[in-house]
């Protein structure tokens, strides 16, 4: 099942992307998607509605993130390629920090360069969104508690992230540096969540390309580890790590006009333009 949201930003509704590619209105069933109402109890309630029953909405109609979560937490440096072109030790253990929610913005919608930026960066990761409270889990388990997938670009200053103080929330945090979607995937449409081609273009020119195969830590430890230090609760969103390929790998950053792309296998494709 996808799931989305969409209309202006600010002013989302709920919605469902049908077999055929159609958008539809879920505005009827649920008031949206948050931290507050998804469940796995919600998701089961929608998997029984015949989506022909429900409004067709425009197909050029605009998309917001597809889930507005309370927290969002990250995991750095999960994939050893990176971690090398970072010059950054291998971290014994999962490296976590989060984004400030306001960082949140639509799949197409464009990023916007902060005043004096001279190193925003691209980061392609999957986001991992959490379905019920979850404190001490083991890594067995630890699936049975992810509610879907989605694409993240975890864009980065990285004079805020290096020079600043290595506080890697500051170069996180500014708004539009989270774009998510372009659709929420439930996990039952996801049979193996470590075998998924993940890639992002700039102007044209493929910079990443590689697979959640090649994570340090899989997604099944990260949730695990990470409910050990707190309880991670329904709408939670785990990003995940990005491969290598970035700009501080080469020194050539995010300039005005220019257009990322990128894209997960089964979990579609966004595109933002830097402004």
């Amino acid at each position: 099942m996808k799931l989305l949201r969409f209309g202006p930003a600010g002013s989302e509704k709920p919605g469902l992307l049908d077999a055929s590619g159609t958008i539809r209105d879920l505005s009827a069933v649920v008031s949206d998607f948050t931290a507050a109402t998804l469940s796995f109890a919600l998701l089961d309630r929608l998997r029984a509605i015949d989506p022909a029953s429900l409004p067709a909405v425009p197909a050029d109609v605009r998309l917001g993130a597809p889930l507005l979560p309370a927290n969002l937490l990250c995991i750095g440096l999960n994939y050893k390629a990176h971690a090398l072109e970072a010059g950054m030790a291998l971290p014994s253990e999962p490296v976590v920090f989060s984004k400030h929610t306001s960082a949140l913005s639509g799949p197409f919608d464009p990023v916007r360069i902060p005043p004096g930026s001279t190193k925003t960066d691209w980061e392609v990761e999957l986001a991992v969104v959490i379905g019920r409270r979850t404190l001490h889990v083991s890594e067995q388990d630890a699936l049975s508690c992810v509610a879907g997938y989605t694409v993240c670009n975890d864009v980065s200053e990285r004079d805020y992230q290096i020079e600043r103080g290595g506080q890697w929330i500051k170069a996180k945090s500014y708004p539009g540096f989270c774009p998510l979607g372009p659709v929420l995937v439930t996990a039952d449409d996801v049979p193996d969540p470590q075998a998924l081609r993940l890639w992002l273009s700039v102007n044209g020119e493929m910079k990443q390309d590689s697979s959640t195969a090649d994570m340090l830590f899989p997604i099944a430890e990260i949730i695990s580890y990470l409910s050990q230090f707190m309880e991670l609760l329904p709408g939670d969103l785990i990003t995940t790590g990005t491969p290598p390929g970035v700009g501080l790998g080469k020194g050539v950053y995010l300039q005005r006009g220019d257009v990322m792309r990128l894209g997960i296998d089964g979990l579609g494709e966004m595109e933002q333009t830097t402004v």
